[in-house]
């Protein structure tokens, strides 16, 4: 509106205003049909647009890929622009929105690890009740098995003691055939040396 105010442009110049303009369009629209690109920013041919569009990823004014089956620009990412009065009420409300869904999001942290805690605590009562469990097996067990080692040992003890000292009935009677044994032997070395 105001060229002839205004100093000609050179053609970098053009450039950096063709990639404010695919800026100010990637903020609005991302995907970017060729013909909005090629209306907006007065080129001739799409090789002249998809040149453009390389420079500006490039010079890192925006990222995308140029879909040329489908005819269009899909940008992931572009720089921001100068903000203008207009806009505060949607940065405002994008912002607001952004911090609602924070807020959600922490709650939900929250309940997760609330949750976490709790089955962590019933894991380790779980835990410590199985411990006693098994303290009170092992005790039992140890108990069960002296009371089994002393009725055996009490068994054992007997059986030798009665091995040791026989009945009274039975001393006698084996004591006679011992020494009756012995006499027989005795005599009969005694037979054998006469008669030699």
């Amino acid at each position: 509106a105001e060229a002839a105010n205004l100093p000609p442009l050179t053609e970098a110049q053009k450039n950096k205003l063709r990639h404010l303009s695919v800026v100010t369009l990637a903020a609005k629209i991302k995907c970017i049909p060729y013909s909005v690109l090629l209306e907006q920013l007065q080129l001739k041919n799409v090789r002249q647009l998809e040149d453009l569009v390389i420079e500006a990823v490039y010079a890192d004014v925006l990222r995308g890929s140029l879909d040329q089956r489908n005819q269009r620009l899909e940008v992931d990412y572009s720089i921001g622009r100068d903000i203008r009065r207009e806009e505060l009420s949607t940065i405002t409300r994008t912002l607001q929105e952004w911090c609602q869904g924070c807020e959600v999001v922490l709650s939900g942290i929250e309940e997760q690890v609330s949750r976490a805690n709790q089955h962590k605590e019933k894991q380790l009562a779980l835990k410590q009740q199985i411990e006693s469990e098994v303290a009170n097996l092992k005790k039992t067990i140890k108990v069960t098995t002296a009371a089994a080692a002393a009725a055996t040992s009490q068994d054992a003890e007997q059986h030798l003691t009665e091995l040791r000292e026989p009945a009274p009935g039975t001393n006698q009677r084996q004591a006679s055939k011992k020494t009756s044994k012995a006499k027989g032997l005795r005599g009969s070395a005694k037979i054998w040396s006469k008669s030699n």
